[in-house]
């Protein structure tokens, strides 16, 4: 075992120091931080779609992009993106009171309790998994804790993470989860899924690059389709997702 570790350890080695190689470990965080087996609950969660497609709203591949393109048109490009960036911003400078105030404005944006409760409880979820790994952020739990934004900028800061790549990096996540949930629900073929995440991702850039001309005073967006369709699933009788 004492070879194999000593022939790793001389390869790896051998491989960095070629010209080019290098280590980005900022990028190998966020792949962390988007992957679906953070232990956030991201999974459990379909916002409204499980009951848009009981509805009949959504019963096709074309439905669930149209659906998704709306979202990120509205709600990702006008609100999560923007206050991301502000969060982003105020943690290179430890700013808790503007951070603050951009968790109260992101939790008054979500328009149904089945909204707030998500980002609450996965905002808790990955406080706990950030503070395992990062033990001093544990002086910054009242921010973390309040919305999943504050932890993933936190997390992004601190690991060096570049803002475009942390932007890409949360519109991916966001889009990635809700396809899958699709998936199980419609239900789709698994390459038609992959399929409309091809598709669909290719709008991001699009959307990162508006969402950074945003003034802070035009940051918010409403979706009434989704907040109809996540208020009617608080109470939807056979639900697979939480409400």
């Amino acid at each position: 075992m004492a070879v194999i570790n000593t022939r790793m350890d001389t390869t790896t080695k051998m491989t960095m120091e070629q010209p080019g190689i290098h280590q980005d470990t900022g990028l190998m965080r966020l792949f962390q931080l988007i992957s679906p087996s953070l232990p956030i609950g991201a999974y459990t969660y379909s916002q409204g779609i499980e009951w848009a497609v009981e509805q009949g709203w959504i019963k096709t591949e074309q439905d669930l992009a149209a659906w998704l393109q709306g979202l990120l048109e509205t709600t990702m490009q006008y609100l999560e993106l923007p206050v991301f960036l502000r969060m982003y911003e105020a943690w290179l400078t430890r700013d808790e009171e503007t951070l603050m105030e951009w968790n109260e404005y992101l939790l008054a944006s979500r328009e149904t309790a089945e909204l707030r409760l998500e980002e609450v409880n996965r905002a808790r979820a990955f406080s706990q998994v950030l503070i395992s790994m990062e033990p001093d952020a544990v002086k910054f739990k009242p921010i973390l804790a309040q919305t999943q934004l504050a932890s993933f900028s936190y997390a992004c800061v601190s690991w060096g993470i570049d803002r475009q790549q942390a932007s890409y990096g949360l519109v991916w996540s966001w889009l990635e989860n809700l396809v899958l949930s699709a998936v199980k629900i419609i239900p789709l073929g698994q390459t038609a899924g992959q399929q409309l995440l091809f598709e669909l991702s290719q709008q991001i850039p699009a959307v990162i690059l508006q969402a950074r001309q945003i003034d802070s005073e035009d940051i918010g967006a409403s979706s009434m389709a989704l907040a109809i369709a996540s208020s009617m699933h608080e109470t939807q009788y056979t639900r697979l997702f939480r409400s």
